[in-house]
Parts: structure tokens; sequence; C-alpha cells
């Protein structure tokens, strides 16, 4: 384990935060390409093939995610490093907290070696019965950030995610290609990172101020059509998508997920967009 030493945590915060965002770069690059090689697959019939990279490629994106929240506590850190070495005993500061936690949690998952050495100088900081409460587990440990755990929770994407991931490369690249039937709503069981990664091409009215839930990858199907130009198959009759247009706020349904949630679906949309 490497001890602490403030000088050499500083510089190796700000390695981390390098490197990540190397690797960031690097991951959106091989998700443009993959990108293309699937519409290249649905171009010639190759559906099956397609949709088994397509859960891979989902896969890497919320990988990515979990990258970019790491790149956010590790600037935290640095921020507050004054915090982070003035420290003392055998818990961190509150304000800090989440961030350390979430750093000795994750860095095992990642395949940064700057990361995973950040984490033995934390380890060593607050000794090893800090460093045993962030041992996986079932059920995991609640001082890990909801959003660190979500990343990190292993799933198959649902066939109506797969196929919303589909219909938007195919769009995005000319392929003339749609789902059988049109994009069903998606199971209350299915992890919630999946359907943050498996709905493609959001509508900005309807992801700002209401939370997906289940009917995230329903979304999905509609918004798409607006923007191409195009009908898209779509989950419910025209009729009753104007009357819920129509509704006063106050008759709609609550969401069932967090607004933190749907902006996530915003900002993963708006970069699947802009991967052609």
């Amino acid at each position: 384990m490497v001890p602490w030493n403030g000088a050499r945590t500083k510089v190796q915060i700000r390695l981390s935060i390098q490197r990540l965002r190397t690797l960031q770069e690097k991951k959106l690059a091989l998700a443009k390409k993959s990108r293309r090689e699937i519409a290249d697959l649905l171009l010639k019939g190759r559906v099956e093939t397609a949709k088994l990279r397509v859960e891979g490629l989902i896969q890497d994106d919320i990988y990515v995610e979990l990258l970019e929240i790491l790149e956010l506590y590790s600037e935290k850190l640095q921020a507050r490093f004054g915090l982070l070495d003035a420290s003392t005993g055998e818990e961190p500061e509150s304000s800090i907290a989440d961030a350390v936690c979430a750093i000795v949690y994750a860095a095992p998952r990642t395949e940064l070696k700057e990361l995973q050495v950040l984490r033995e100088m934390l380890m060593h900081k607050y000794g090893r019965n800090f460093s045993l409460t962030l041992v996986s587990s079932d059920p995991p440990p609640s001082s890990v950030p909801p959003r660190v755990l979500s990343k990190l929770a292993l799933f198959t994407p649902a066939q109506e995610l797969v196929d919303a991931y589909l219909y938007e490369i195919a769009k995005g690249y000319g392929v003339d290609w749609a789902p059988d039937g049109p994009i069903e709503e998606v199971d209350g069981k299915v992890p919630s990172a999946a359907l943050n990664d498996g709905t493609e091409g959001g509508d900005d009215d309807e992801h700002n101020g209401h939370g997906g839930g289940t009917k995230e990858a329903e979304k999905a199907a509609v918004p798409v059509a607006n923007e191409s130009g195009k009908k898209s198959p779509s989950p419910l009759p025209r009729d009753k998508e104007d009357d819920r247009a129509e509704a006063p706020a106050s008759q709609q349904p609550e969401p069932k997920k967090k607004v933190n949630d749907d902006d996530e679906l915003a900002k993963r949309f708006e970069r699947l967009k802009n991967l052609k």
C-alpha cells in the first residue's frame, strides 16, 4: 500500500484527472467507430449480430459515464485538497466523503493504474477499518454514491432498449431500418443503468422536468421522428399523445425516476448524435 504523502497525492490526483479524460476520449472514438460498423451490419441485413454489438456498446457508454463521474470526484479532491490533507482520524470530512468513497470503491473496476494508486493513498490515509467498509459486498456499502453504484451494476439490456439504440444509429447513418413493431414500454425490472443508456433520441420538451421512469424507451421512438422528418414507430396512438401534450402539468402522472437520471439521458442522447 502506497503511504500517504500530501505533495505526492496532489500530483497523483492531477495525473488521475488527465488519464480519465484521455481514456474517455479514446472510448468515445471507439464508440463512434463501433456505431459505424453497426450501421454497416444493418445495411447488410445482419440484424442479430448488430443487436449483440449494441449490447456491448451500451455497456461501454455506461463505462464512459462512470469515468466522467470519477473525474468529477477527482476534481473535487483537487479543489478541496486542503481539507483532504488536513483531515485526521478514520473518516474523511463530510464535504469530500462521497469523492473518497467513490474512488476507493470504483477504482478497481477501471483500467487506470493512476486511479488505483490514488486509491491506495486514500486507503493508507484513512486506515484499514475505513478500507474494509468499502469492500464490494451485497448489498453494496451505503457510503458509496448511488450514481456510482448504478454504473457498476451488471445487467443485460432489454430488447426494447437495444431496438431503440439500433433505430437511432440507423437514422444517423441513413440506413433504412426500424424495429418490426413499436418499441414497447420497458419493464420496470430493468436496471436503471440500462434505462439510461438504451433509449435513443429524446425530445427536449419531454426530458425537461419529467422523469422518464419505465416510459423512457417509449419516449425515444417518438422524438426521433420529429428530428428526421420521418414517422417512427410509436407505442401510443396519436390522439393519446396529443392529449398528454395538452394536459396540464398537474394532471400528468408523477415521474418515477429522479430528474438527475433524466438529465443523464438527455446528455447521452446528445453524445450519440455527435458521434456520427
